[in-house]
């Protein structure tokens, strides 16, 4: 059983990374995604429930991601494969 771990407060210039339970949810936590490294530079809110984040990443991955499917860069839940 995997935990929920609530989606932390993003701010332009953190790092991020796909958390590990995202990458879990889709078979990808050995692949390209799960050694990105990315700064975000913008936070969209398109409603009040769901914000994008752009993200300038260290290869190639889509420019634009849910928040909900990112982890902060350091010793987090959300980052480490903690469960």
């Amino acid at each position: 059983m995997s935990r929920r771990y609530p989606t932390p407060v993003f701010t332009i210039g953190d790092k991020v990374a796909y958390s590990v339970q995202f990458l879990r949810s889709i078979g990808m936590c050995h692949g390209e995604m799960a050694h990105a490294r990315g700064i975000i530079t913008k936070l969209i809110a398109p409603c009040s429930n769901w914000t994008l984040a752009e993200i300038k990443w260290n290869c190639d991955m889509p420019e634009k991601v849910n928040v909900a499917n990112l982890a902060k860069v350091g010793p987090n839940p959300r980052f480490a494969n903690v469960d």
